[in-house]
Protein backbone atom coordinates (compact mmCIF):
# COMPACT_ATOMS: atom_id res chain seq x y z
CA UNK A 1 0.00 0.00 0.00
CA UNK A 2 1.59 3.64 -1.09
CA UNK A 3 2.62 5.85 1.92
CA UNK A 4 0.12 8.45 1.00
CA UNK A 5 -2.69 5.62 1.20
CA UNK A 6 -1.89 4.33 4.31
CA UNK A 7 -1.74 7.59 6.04
CA UNK A 8 -5.20 8.53 4.80
CA UNK A 9 -6.92 5.41 6.08
CA UNK A 10 -5.17 5.61 9.23
CA UNK A 11 -6.76 9.45 9.73
CA UNK A 12 -9.85 7.94 8.71
CA UNK A 13 -9.30 5.35 11.73
CA UNK A 14 -8.26 8.38 13.87
CA UNK A 15 -11.63 10.46 13.13
CA UNK A 16 -14.06 7.01 13.70
CA UNK A 17 -12.36 7.06 17.09
CA UNK A 18 -13.37 10.23 17.66
CA UNK A 19 -10.11 12.51 17.16
CA UNK A 20 -10.53 15.95 16.17
CA UNK A 21 -9.07 16.85 12.57
CA UNK A 22 -6.58 19.62 13.90
CA UNK A 23 -5.48 17.44 16.35
CA UNK A 24 -3.91 14.68 14.07
CA UNK A 25 -0.06 14.71 13.56
CA UNK A 26 2.48 12.37 13.29
CA UNK A 27 3.95 13.41 16.15
CA UNK A 28 0.87 13.62 18.24
CA UNK A 29 0.89 10.98 21.44
CA UNK A 30 -1.98 8.93 22.09
CA UNK A 31 -2.24 9.17 25.57
CA UNK A 32 -1.10 12.62 26.30
CA UNK A 33 -2.13 14.31 23.19
CA UNK A 34 -5.36 12.18 22.11
CA UNK A 35 -6.19 11.31 25.60
CA UNK A 36 -6.59 7.70 24.63
CA UNK A 37 -8.79 5.54 27.14
CA UNK A 38 -9.23 1.83 27.13
CA UNK A 39 -12.42 2.70 25.08
CA UNK A 40 -10.23 4.59 22.87
CA UNK A 41 -7.97 2.03 22.04
CA UNK A 42 -10.43 -0.79 21.59
CA UNK A 43 -12.25 1.46 18.86
CA UNK A 44 -8.85 2.47 17.30
CA UNK A 45 -7.72 -1.06 17.02
CA UNK A 46 -11.24 -2.36 15.72
CA UNK A 47 -11.12 0.61 12.76
CA UNK A 48 -7.42 -0.24 12.26
CA UNK A 49 -7.55 -3.76 12.13
CA UNK A 50 -10.92 -3.58 9.82
CA UNK A 51 -9.47 -0.84 7.32
CA UNK A 52 -5.98 -2.07 6.80
CA UNK A 53 -7.66 -5.80 6.90
CA UNK A 54 -4.99 -7.35 9.51
CA UNK A 55 -4.87 -8.57 12.91
CA UNK A 56 -2.11 -6.89 15.64
CA UNK A 57 -1.15 -8.70 18.31
CA UNK A 58 -1.96 -6.80 21.97
CA UNK A 59 2.08 -6.85 22.22
CA UNK A 60 2.38 -4.57 19.28
CA UNK A 61 0.04 -2.58 20.15
CA UNK A 62 1.30 -1.76 23.69
CA UNK A 63 4.19 -0.54 21.90
CA UNK A 64 2.53 2.32 20.05
CA UNK A 65 2.85 5.76 21.83
CA UNK A 66 1.95 7.93 19.18
CA UNK A 67 0.29 7.89 15.36
CA UNK A 68 3.83 7.81 13.28
CA UNK A 69 4.34 4.84 15.50
CA UNK A 70 1.19 3.41 14.03
CA UNK A 71 2.13 4.00 10.35
CA UNK A 72 5.94 2.45 10.87
CA UNK A 73 3.87 -1.03 11.93
CA UNK A 74 1.71 -0.19 9.14
CA UNK A 75 5.02 -0.28 6.84
CA UNK A 76 6.11 -3.50 8.87
CA UNK A 77 2.97 -5.25 8.09
CA UNK A 78 2.06 -4.53 4.79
Amino acid sequence: MENKTMQRNLYRVLRKTGVEKRDIALSASFNEDLQFDTIDWKIFTYYLENIFNTNFKDEELKRLKNINDTLVLLKHTA
